[in-house]
């Protein structure tokens, strides 16, 4: 359990756990939870802490979540070039911001930002911006991020296996003595979040829901981002509170999983994390839970289409014995193939898009079911729909085998989750916060085993036959909200080349190197043909019982409109011997999924699950796929359903834009436009489209798999099973659409009606070179990534989201694409798009974040390994570049070569002064639309333009 001469640390474990977790207590209460994976040189880390919005004091909510962006700025080493010079600046922001928030005369509060925005400036002059990022970026972190709920807060990092000892050093340090620096530039990022939340229809829903499920209580009264009038008036010496009152050791957890030595780990975790004072922590207290005695309906008014949801509460905590039940009932009301709302609702049509979902808090428990109606359908007769369910659900009506299935599935789902470290990890975490054993965990399955349908029917009608909440959304212009108005700030002062001397004594540390691994097309993939013709791809699957199936082919909507929408018809073809329904539950009960992927260019039909329902379930795949049965109510209900979300899509902002920036890219004739048209569809018959799915095994395709089966019994299996032609078919040849050159600068502008406007800059450049791929991925990581994001984010408080990529093609027929995209207020447009373009005309230079850049462009090569379907994968897009070696390897060496200067010719000769598309997605009263023609002349676009329809 030790090293020899070392402190004895005691753990905790679980007989027969396959992850064989540790569980260590330190001195000071510290949990710390360790899996060993051995798939990569790398560990997830999580330090969770139990600080969630539900912590928020009543008068200062958000806080929690401000407080978990401040943790990105430093400390009192780091972060600053001279503490005892910033220290009594910070203080002295920190007494007006108190100011501020007292004062209620707005002539007043706006001469005290004022000298908020001058001490912030001076203090930025001493200030090192994103120095936590770039320690991350040295020692080879990936995924630094970190999440607030109501519960938690989480910290993540993805290091590398050799990087502990400094991971630990800088995480001890930042969770020692963080400093609220750059304070009111990072409340600018906050305000731009909380902007777009106001006009976010399913984040109304969602807080309207909870706060009538649970109106007691902090889930239901106060949100994670927090009120208006709290996040124009923080406060940092209540932020200040918060971290000493909840971040102390005996609150938080580190969970690490993946490639470590436990003994030497726990050493190194103690000797810097040890040394945090523990402090008692109050539990939180709230009125008792009063179910609901009746029906509650709310309506919310937003621009997206109309759907309903419906939510059920339970009094129940996550580590109580009966939120297993609450699981299962989500389970049996909704899992994708056998679930009530599967079956009665989703695959007859009756409304689209049905779903329900148990969602466990720490405190309490609910099950949330929504849809959208069908056409000539109201929210209303979408809600008795789902609420027959729940009565089937109260009444036992669902086959006791439901439960066995859904104890396989839970096997499943486990084994998939913890193939991965970042799967463990949050598993860990999930059990700290929620303070759940963790043989509660382990054992899940079993427990589930355990459960009778007379029992699981007795929960719900003793928990689901009183009060409920309902919100139905409708499709009206929302009620004016009060979004946050940023007030001016001075963009900061950026020392990209400074460093503090926490930094170097990080850099300067020696660790051990990791070499490389690449991928060796022949000898790490075996491939072998099918009657001589259909090429087989192979790996083994030695580490768990689950397996991956795909049949691939290289055609899409692009080539096949009418394949695309029979294979979107095959979800709901029975066949001549079994209904959709028997189909459906027979999958579910072996844990096995057949799902189609029917993209612009390829298709994808997928078989995954336990190893051992291998051959039944791919005879059951081939039957479906070779015998589907007609059903012309399916094909006239999915045609009405398909115009409806048609219609939906053009209400949602992410689609809208989508569809935009195709149009922007390719011109009028785009793949997003490449459809069925109304005309077409309405004209559809089953035959053809029965005809098209039988036909197209016979097609040439590649198979690809990852399992335990041996290649000698999986050759005999799709013989038998699958019995590809000797002599397929040729395929129709793909319809490449061609990127539109950018011979002159012009806008795209389409107007939408929310809070923030989204705006994307296109270049297009040449056709795939092997020979840029080191520089395109130092450029995407130096320039892309770190300039854009400090310059338009960090600086300026320009954009809540900003990048840039050089995006290289997926096959030699394609173009590179350079692409800028920047979220920002509407009225920040043409501020945005000037920074922006400035940037690409001249990138800053910095000796140091180049070597950071390419430092981590190597450790990410150096730490990352190719497993499981991912290496034929990387094979098969290897191939359609007309590339025979693992490109990585090119990277690798040719990065270790490039100097800034190479960087910056690149830049120049790709970037630098090109003409552009600007496709801009906003609110037009707010955007400054003739401001926008020095960027090109402003085209205004309909709806209908870029959807076709």
């Amino acid at each position: 359990m030790a090293l020899k001469g070392k402190k004895r640390y005691r753990y905790v474990s679980v007989p027969g756990d396959t992850l064989k977790v540790r569980i260590y207590t330190l001195a000071n209460g510290l949990k710390v939870y360790f899996s060993v994976h051995h798939d990569a040189p790398r560990i997830q880390t999580y330090i969770a802490v139990r600080a969630g919005s539900k912590m928020d004091p009543p008068e200062t909510t958000g806080l929690a979540h401000y407080f978990e962006h401040m943790m990105f700025k430093g400390t009192e080493a780091f972060g600053t070039s001279g503490w005892k010079k910033e220290r009594p600046l910070i203080r002295e922001i920190s007494e007006l911001f108190e100011q501020y928030r007292a004062e209620k005369n707005e002539a007043r509060r706006t001469g005290i930002y004022r000298k908020i925005d001058r001490l912030s400036f001076q203090a930025s002059r001493i200030a090192i911006p994103n120095e936590y990022d770039k320690m991350m970026d040295a020692i080879g972190s990936q995924g630094s991020n970190a999440g607030t709920s109501a519960d938690y807060t989480l910290y993540m990092e993805n290091i590398p296996s050799n990087e502990i000892r400094n991971w630990a050093i800088i995480q001890a340090e930042r969770f020692s003595r963080p400093v609220l620096r750059l304070f009111h530039t990072e409340l600018e990022t906050v305000y731009e979040e909380k902007n777009m939340s106001l006009t976010n229809d399913g984040r109304k829903v969602s807080e309207t829901l909870l706060s009538l499920l649970f109106p007691d209580h902090p889930y239901g009264r106060q949100t994670t981002l927090g009120k208006t009038e709290h996040l124009k008036n923080p406060s940092m010496k209540n932020i200040t509170e918060f971290f000493r009152t909840y971040y102390v050791p005996n609150n938080m957890a580190i969970c690490m999983a993946g490639e470590f030595e436990p003994d030497e780990a726990i050493e190194i975790i103690d000797r810097y994390f040890g040394k945090l004072k523990s402090r008692d922590v109050a539990p939180l207290r709230y009125a008792r839970w009063k179910p609901l005695q009746q029906p509650v309906t709310r309506e919310v008014a937003g621009l997206e289409s109309e759907y309903i949801r419906i939510g059920f509460g339970f009094d129940i905590r996550a580590k109580d014995d009966r939120s297993l039940m609450v699981d299962l009932a989500g389970t049996l009301l909704s899992n994708g193939k056998t679930g009530l709302l599967d079956v009665n609702l989703s695959q007859t049509q009756r409304l689209i898009s049905p779903s329900g979902y148990a969602n466990q808090f720490t405190d309490y428990a609910m099950i949330l079911l929504g849809a959208r109606p069908v056409d000539g359908q109201t929210l209303e007769q979408a809600r008795d729909l789902l609420l027959e369910q729940v009565t089937l659900l109260r009444k036992g009506k669902f086959p006791a085998s439901q439960l066995e299935a859904a104890v396989n599935n839970a096997r499943f789902n486990l084994m998939k989750q913890y193939q991965t470290s970042q799967g463990r990890a949050i598993a860990m975490a999930g059990a700290f916060v929620d303070r759940i054993p963790w043989n509660k965990y382990s054992d899940y399955p079993e427990r589930m085993e355990k459960v009778t349908r007379k029992e699981i029917a007795g929960f719900a009608d003793r928990f689901m036959s009183g009060g409920y909440a309902v919100v139905l959304k409708r499709q009206e212009p929302p009620a004016d909200e009060a979004k946050i108005v940023k007030p001016p700030i001075t963009p900061i002062v950026i020392h990209r080349d400074r460093k503090s001397e926490f930094f170097k004594k990080i850099q300067d540390a020696a660790v051990s190197e990791i070499a490389p691994v690449f991928v060796d097309y022949d000898r790490d993939i075996l491939k072998f043909n099918l009657n001589g013709n259909t090429r087989v791809l192979y790996r083994e699957n030695n580490e768990d019982g689950t397996f991956q199936l795909t049949y691939y082919f290289r055609t899409g909507r692009n080539s096949d409109r009418l394949l695309n929408f029979a294979l979107g018809y095959l979800p709901y073809l029975g066949t001549s011997s079994r209904s959709l329904s028997e189909i459906n539950r027979e999958f579910y009960r072996m844990a096995c999924s057949f799902t189609v992927n029917a993209g612009e260019e390829e298709t994808q039909l997928n078989l995954t699950g336990l190893h051992r329902y291998f051959e039944p379930a791919l005879s059951l795949m081939e039957e479906l796929l070779d015998n589907p049965r007609p059903d012309p109510v399916a094909l006239e209900k999915l045609v009405s359903n398909t115009l409806m979300t048609r219609k939906s899509n053009q209400t949602l902002q992410a689609e809208v834009f989508s569809a935009l920036v195709s149009y922007g890219t390719y011109g009028p004739k785009s793949p997003y436009k490449h459809q069925l048209s109304e005309k077409e569809l309405r004209s559809l018959s089953s035959a053809p489209l029965v005809r098209k799915i039988r036909e197209l095994k016979r097609f040439s395709h590649q198979v690809l798999y990852y399992g335990p089966e041996k290649p000698d019994r999986l050759i005999r299996l799709l013989e038998k099973h699958h019995r590809p032609p000797s002599k397929p078919k040729t395929l129709v040849p793909s319809h490449h659409f061609r990127e539109r050159p950018t011979r002159e600068d012009r806008v795209l502008f389409v107007h939408y009606d929310a809070a923030q406007t989204r705006l994307q800059s296109i270049v297009r450049d040449g056709k795939y070179d092997p020979s840029l791929a080191p520089v395109v991925a130092l450029h995407n990581n130096y320039f892309g990534t770190h300039v854009i994001f400090q310059e338009l984010r960090e600086k300026r408080a320009m954009a809540y989201t900003a990048y840039s990529r050089y995006l290289e093609p997926a096959t030699l027929e394609k173009h590179y694409l350079s692409v800028g995209f920047v979220a920002t207020q509407n009225d920040k447009v043409t501020g945005a798009l000037t920074a922006l373009n400035g940037l690409y005309d001249r990138m800053p230079s910095s000796g140091v974040a180049f070597g950071l850049a390419r430092n981590t462009v190597l450790n990410r090569i150096r730490t990352d390994r190719l497993t499981r379907m991912n290496i034929l994968w990387n094979y098969i897009n290897a191939e359609k570049l007309g590339l025979t070696r693992d490109i990585r390897e090119e990277i690798f060496h040719g990065v270790t070569a490039l100097t800034e200067n190479d960087l910056k010719e690149f830049h120049d000769r790709h970037l630098r002064n090109r003409t552009k598309t600007y496709v801009i997605l906003g609110r037009e009263p707010e955007l400054n639309l003739p401001g926008l023609e020095k960027f090109g002349p402003v085209t205004r676009l309909t709806l209908e333009d870029i959807f076709g329809y």
